[in-house]
């Protein structure tokens, strides 16, 4: 009845775990209790997991993506933690591990959740929360083209998330890499569940993410405000617009090759197992089709929102608008050819090495026309060095450490030399800390627009002074480590000679568990400390429509649609005299109602995943035609949404306060049939 599931499938005698169960038990806890005690369950269900507005749907898009980031910072802690105990002959070993704490097993473990959550679940559902939040705004839109949608993707991906915390306390995650290393996810060299929790919680993920990707897509072409051209969008936008086309066509061959890894180890084809006539580098080739991609898919973004703080912490508009433009499409382009210098030491022979050489070369070609315009911003701007701003210029010295080493590593030979070395892991982690400082610049840039509320500066710069330290004593000793020979993905180091830079790693990461309690921190001093009322550009230099309507945002985004009549549409106003005008009337304003069906959608697909992990049938096929019945029963039901009275609008308009996202929405009542039409 309950397939593979068994009493011994939960870990209860290891140290570790218990300690990781009773860490995330407390955290429920004072999650729980807080909500209980104030009775705040009919409110989160209300206003929050039945949401179809964009704006809270990409909060909680941020929220699911800084669990994620933490859990990924926790099992990076542990990497290193264990490479320092770990090194030498004569190191000390606990708990049932030969050298350090943890067992080679549960290591492999620990590497691959921590790529595999980084990537996929911390990352990139924070981008598209900020792509959620911030462009249906800067396009001058209501909401997403299609609010229900938006709220299938988020369950998809929030529940993807779920199958990977499950997998900490009920079975094993996948120890084959975060990449899923061929032919270690071949059914007789894992026969356990790991690597099923690690297909299912990508497929159903990715699954929301090309929801996501349709949907954006949609809203930038069909739901710009009047006069909102192709060439006035801002930047951010374009970057969105070009990272979910990448999203719509990248993720669907991540879920084929998903798929055929899927009726290898279930119904026992062989699609990759080469000695029944499998073709191992098929796999390698699907998965990097996706997965250099997805490299552009969350550094795009990361560039956008460098080309919005930028131009208002310097007072000026961008250089090279146009240029900038094409530069964001020509890396989403040349994206598509590039994958095959991730296993150049395969042997594809001198032609198709030099091919992928030059087109990675390429790259840097439109990356450095980016930062030229960025440094060209900047020159003889009114420069304030706002946290904002500290983030990305911190994010630019990484792009160039980041990119001058994959300069390196798109030749051959030096790729040939230190493939399996940390020195790539090094370079690679320069890429994705630089989309962490575009994160952490965003966040506190578009913070006080969400949530009315300015987050606290002196401990907002100490944030980032804490994690670039953390950041410069990491990466630094690893780039050393890479050219000293220090292989990939070890639990024990023979070498006691690189000890001295393995310290200086873990002091790194003693600073990032400093910045993690500074984060926290600003978040407690920024909600205590508050302001009651700002203004609708509290940073007084931005340049964009967003921050044309109140702070915080109605939840109908803005009272009057509003006309465009240049590419910095506030900038403009305000040079016109005419950012503080209001408009003298309203109209009415159609709005989508709330819905349960998204999150039952994702509840099932939940059961799906868990039931085909464990082999459980009947809970994965019960699930999925629930799924089904749902969908088709929902396709059936009026949906009509209701109308703001203009009375009404005026009232919140003079009572902006209590408009916001983190406040109740007015109950309203569903339009009839007539009023439909």
């Amino acid at each position: 009845m309950f397939g593979r599931l068994t009493l011994s499938a939960i870990p209860i005698d290891n140290v570790i775990i218990l300690f990781a169960f009773v860490l995330a038990a407390v955290a429920a806890v004072a999650v729980i209790v807080p909500v209980l005690y104030f009775k705040k369950i009919p409110y989160l269900w209300r206003e929050w997991i039945t949401t179809v507005d964009h704006k809270k749907i990409g909060v909680m898009y941020i929220i699911v993506g800084l669990v994620m980031m933490f859990r990924g910072f926790f099992d990076g802690l542990m990497i290193r933690t264990q490479q320092v105990l770990a090194d030498g002959p004569h190191s000390p070993h606990y708990l049932d591990a030969l050298h350090g704490y943890i067992p080679p097993y549960h290591f492999d473990q620990i590497y691959s959740s921590h790529g595999t959550i980084m990537i996929l679940f911390a990352v990139t559902p924070i981008l598209t929360g900020l792509t959620n939040v911030i462009v249906p705004l800067q396009v001058g839109a209501r909401d997403m083209a299609f609010p229900y949608l938006n709220a299938v993707s988020l369950w998809l991906t929030a529940m993807g998330a779920a199958l990977v915390m499950v997998s900490l306390f009920v079975g094993d995650f996948s120890d084959a890499g975060w990449s899923g290393l061929i032919p270690l996810t071949e059914l007789p060299f894992s026969p356990g569940v790991g690597v099923d929790y690690w297909i299912w919680a990508i497929q159903i993920s990715s699954i929301g993410t090309t929801l996501n990707a349709v949907n954006m897509i949609a809203t930038i072409v069909m739901m710009r405000a009047p006069g909102m051209t192709w060439f006035r969008l801002p930047v951010f936008t374009w970057t969105t617009l070009s990272t979910n086309i990448i999203g719509l066509t990248a993720f669907p061959v991540l879920g084929v090759a998903l798929a055929l890894l899927s009726a290898d180890r279930y119904i026992g084809t062989h699609f990759f197992t080469a000695g029944q006539g499998g073709n191992l580098m098929l796999y390698t080739n699907l998965f990097w089709i996706w997965g250099h991609p997805e490299v552009y898919f969350l550094v795009l973004p990361a560039f956008g929102i460098f080309s919005e703080i930028i131009p208002t912490f310097s007072e000026r508009p961008l250089f090279g608008y146009t240029t900038m433009v094409a530069a964001t499409f020509a890396i989403a382009g040349i994206a598509w050819l590039v994958w095959l210098h991730h296993f150049f030491t395969m042997g594809a022979g001198p032609a198709v090495n030099t091919f992928f050489s030059v087109a990675t070369m390429f790259v840097g070609v439109p990356t450095g026309v980016k930062v030229f315009n960025w440094v060209f911003t900047m020159y003889r701007g009114r420069l304030s060095f706002d946290t904002p701003m500290l983030w990305c210029i911190g994010g630019l010295f990484l792009l160039l450490a980041g990119g001058l080493t994959g300069m390196m590593l798109a030749m051959p030979a030096i790729d040939y030399t230190v493939h399996n070395s940390v020195f790539v892991v090094a370079h690679f982690h320069c890429m994705v800390l630089l989309i962490a400082y575009a994160i952490f610049g965003a966040v506190t840039y578009w913070f006080p627009k969400v949530f009315g509320m300015m987050l606290d500066e002196r401990s907002g710069k100490l944030f980032f002074w804490t994690f670039s330290i953390g950041t410069i004593l990491v990466f630094v000793a690893m780039f050393a480590l890479g050219f000293m020979g220090e292989t990939r993905r070890l639990d024990y180091e023979f070498d006691t000679h690189m000890l001295p830079l393995l310290i200086i790693q873990e002091v790194g990461i003693g600073f990032y568990s400093l910045s993690v309690l500074i984060f926290a921190w600003m978040l407690f001093v920024s909600i205590r400390d508050r302001k009651t009322r700002l203004e609708a550009d509290p940073w007084g230099t931005a340049r964009t429509l967003e921050w044309l309507t109140h702070t915080p945002v109605p939840f109908y985004n803005f009272a009057v649609t509003p006309q465009v009549n240049a590419l910095d549409e506030l900038d403009w106003r305000r040079r016109s005299g005419l950012d503080l005008s209001q408009p003298d009337r309203f109209g009415p304003i159609h709005m989508p109602s709330n819905t349960m069906v998204p999150f039952v959608i994702g509840i099932f697909a939940f059961g799906f995943g868990f039931g085909m992990i464990w082999r459980i049938w009947w809970m994965a096929g019960g699930s999925m035609l629930a799924i089904i019945a749902v969908v088709i029963a929902r396709s059936f039901q009026r949906t009509p949404g209701y109308i703001l009275k203009p009375a009404d609008i005026a009232a919140m308009e003079r009572r902006t306060t209590a408009s916001g996202i983190i406040a109740e929405q007015p109950s309203r009542p569903p339009l009839v049939e007539a009023e439909v039409h």
